[in-house]
C-alpha cells in the first residue's frame, strides 16, 4: 500500500473513495452524498488536481483507493486536515496514520506551525485516533455543515522541529 498526492487524472479514484466514505459515514463530513454525487466530471478533476487549493492524498492498495485525506488553508489562514476516511476492511492497519503523516509532512514543508481538524467528540474512535496522533482538543466548536445538529470540536497538532 502506498500514499500519494492526487493528480487530475486520479479524479475517478478520488470520486469512488469519497462517495464510499459518504455512504459509510454520512454524518462525518461537511457535504452530503447527494451533493458530492452531483459533481460533474470536471469538478472531480479539479478536486483531484492538487496543484492549488485543497490537496488530496489517496491510500492505494492493488490499484484500488482504500483511503483518502485532504488538507488546505482555510479562509482564516489555518492549515486544516479534512475528509479523512479509510475503508472498513483496512481500518486498524496503519493506513489512517500514514494518511495523517502525509498531511503533517506537507504542513512542515509549507512552513505551517499548526494543523487543525474538526471532529465530533462523540465519535470516540476518531477522537481517540487523533489524540494518539498528537492532536489536542481546543475549546472551539462549530456545527457540521451537512448536519447542523452535530457539533464539531476543533483539534490541533503543533508542529515542532522534531515532528515526524
Amino acid at each position: 500500500m502506498h500514499i500519494r498526492l492526487t493528480q487530475a487524472s486520479d479524479w475517478m479514484l478520488l470520486k469512488q473513495v469519497r462517495l464510499a466514505a459518504l455512504l459509510d459515514t454520512p454524518t462525518a463530513f461537511g457535504v452530503s452524498y447527494q451533493t458530492a454525487a452531483s459533481y460533474t466530471d470536471e469538478q472531480w478533476q479539479e478536486r483531484a488536481d492538487s496543484g492549488a487549493g485543497t490537496q488530496f492524498w489517496l491510500a492505494i492498495e492493488d490499484s484500488k483507493a482504500v483511503g483518502m485525506i485532504g488538507a488546505g488553508v482555510s479562509e482564516n489562514r489555518r492549515y486544516n486536515l479534512i475528509g479523512m476516511w479509510v475503508e472498513p476492511g483496512v481500518r486498524g492497519a496503519d493506513v489512517a496514520a500514514r494518511l495523517v503523516g502525509a498531511v503533517k509532512a506537507r504542513a512542515l514543508q509549507g512552513g505551517h506551525e499548526y494543523v487543525y481538524l474538526e471532529v465530533a467528540p462523540d465519535n470516540a474512535r476518531a477522537a481517540s485516533f487523533y489524540l494518539k496522533q498528537g492532536f489536542r482538543f481546543r475549546d472551539e466548536w462549530e456545527p457540521l455543515a451537512s448536519h447542523p445538529s452535530i457539533r464539531l470540536q476543533t483539534m490541533c497538532w503543533v508542529v515542532t522541529p522534531d515532528s515526524p
